[in-house]
């Protein structure tokens, strides 16, 4: 069997170069991903690989029977006239398959039939053959060149919305509910059986919200509150009598929020700094990524950077990983005393070693790039059980993190929910321009934390 080398030029045949007989396989395991985008094509973008219709898994076949002849016989450059199938069994997620192909004859001075056989364990697949015309020349295709198709499935908020799910309503007090999204989230997870909510702020403004938005507040209490400060002491006034459970930020700023929850008189401390964490879904990396802290605290210094780094570990604990691998980023993946994101990474390492942070896996100072990349990792010639396959990253500071975060969302497709920690009870703190969906995630983020306390309690 040939296999081809992913980092080296494709060189295709030319019309001078194909004879018949040549021949050539290659090898692809199905993945979940690939049925997801053929059953997107398809409209059905919910449906399992078992439930795609004969036309859809055809049209997987088709792709691998091209991709074939794309990049082995006989490769680029080659323009594809006509495609002969004949169907066998269903493919699968997980078939280990074969490609085998060879030059069955040549029509034409420009033209070549290739007969091809698709095959996995199971038995075969498909069999024909594609007639191909072929170029003067010999085409070189560079590995940059090849393009990569990310399909924006967001399977790891999925999954946690359907865990949550499962978990008892949560009580939340939302703070200044005044514009379309703010309402919106929780006025949905109410409909859906997940939210109890009480709508703080004023109560003119919140019912024109709503109709503007084509709701109603069926079924929601509203507390009235004139200003935004109000709103939000009397959110979190509730939140530490025990009227609710959680603490939802609407339309105000972070700030005016912020303020009445770590307020010394009245507010929700604990003995831990507070700090926020995004869980988010970045459809290129095949785990949920936690970024912290890009929310709350500007600049924090070495002892901020341990409740950081425990109040998010204590939440993938909450959310079922045991033993969370946790990068602490910076610009460089080497101790370097003129960067004190280095240092503070070090010693957060040696205060796991020594128990003062405990149920993680830490290892930094990583730069981003070995944090999330085994292969930059094993270039850089970096051993650890955490490089390459980070479940938390902690940055250095708020404007890194923000950046991070915001990159990720906008330029990698990720979708995010947002949380603080550290305070008696789950804030849900998003920003506002998230979407709606963006906040019935963090909705959901809250509900599984609220039943973790509850069990544990």
């Amino acid at each position: 069997m040939s296999t081809r080398d992913e980092a080296a030029p494709l060189v295709g045949l030319s019309r001078r170069d194909a004879a018949p007989g040549l021949v050539a396989t290659s090898e692809h395991e199905l993945q979940a991903r690939g049925f997801d985008v053929v059953a997107a094509l398809f409209g059905a973008p919910d449906a399992a690989p078992g439930k795609l219709p004969d036309a859809a898994l055809a049209m997987l076949v088709h792709g691998i029977v091209l991709d074939f002849v794309a990049h082995r016989l006989p490769g680029p450059g080659s323009e594809v006239l006509a495609q002969e199938l004949r169907f066998g069994l269903d493919p699968a997620v997980g078939d280990r398959v074969t490609v085998s192909g060879s030059i069955a004859s040549r029509p034409a001075e420009d033209t070549v039939v290739v007969a091809l056989a698709v095959d996995c364990a199971r038995g075969r697949l498909a069999e024909g053959s594609v007639t191909l015309r072929l170029p003067e020349e010999p085409v070189t295709l560079r590995p940059e060149a090849r393009p990569d198709i990310i399909l924006h499935r967001h399977s790891h908020l999925e999954r946690l919305m359907q865990g949550a799910a499962r978990a008892p309503a949560l009580s939340v007090a939302v703070a200044w509910p005044c514009d379309r999204d703010s309402l919106l989230g929780p006025l949905q997870a109410m409909r859906d059986g997940g939210l109890r909510p009480v709508l703080v702020g004023p109560r003119a403004a919140i019912a024109a919200a709503a109709a503007a938005a084509g709701v109603t507040l069926d079924g929601a209490e509203v507390l009235d509150a004139a200003t935004p400060l109000e709103a939000a002491m009397a959110a979190v006034r509730l939140c530490r009598d025990g009227a609710a459970e959680a603490l939802m930020k609407g339309s105000l700023h972070t700030d005016e929020l912020m303020s009445a929850v770590v307020s010394r008189e009245g507010g929700l401390r604990t003995a831990r700094r507070i700090s926020h964490v995004f869980a988010m879904d970045v459809p290129s990396y095949p785990r949920a990524l936690f970024v912290t802290d890009a929310a709350i605290n500007i600049a924090p210094d070495l002892m901020t950077k341990v409740d950081i780094v425990q109040n998010a570990v204590d939440m993938l604990h909450a959310l079922g990983n045991p033993q969370p691998k946790v990068a602490i980023l910076s610009a460089v993946e080497t101790v370097n005393p003129k960067i004190q994101g280095s240092m503070d990474a070090a010693l957060l390492c040696k205060m796991a070693d020594r128990g003062q942070i405990t149920g993680a896996l830490l290892d930094g100072p990583l730069a981003f790039d070995n944090a999330v990349s085994r292969a930059a990792a094993e270039i850089k010639k970096i051993v650890s059980p955490v490089a390459g396959e980070a479940d938390i990253l902690v940055v250095p500071d708020l404007e890194a993190g923000n950046m991070v975060a915001k990159q990720l969302s906008y330029l990698a497709g990720a979708d995010s929910a947002g949380i603080v920690l550290g305070a008696k009870v789950p804030i849900i703190l998003t920003s506002r321009a998230d979407s709606v969906a963006s906040r019935l995630a963090s909705i959901a983020l809250a509900r599984l934390l609220a039943a973790a306390k509850g069990k544990a309690a």
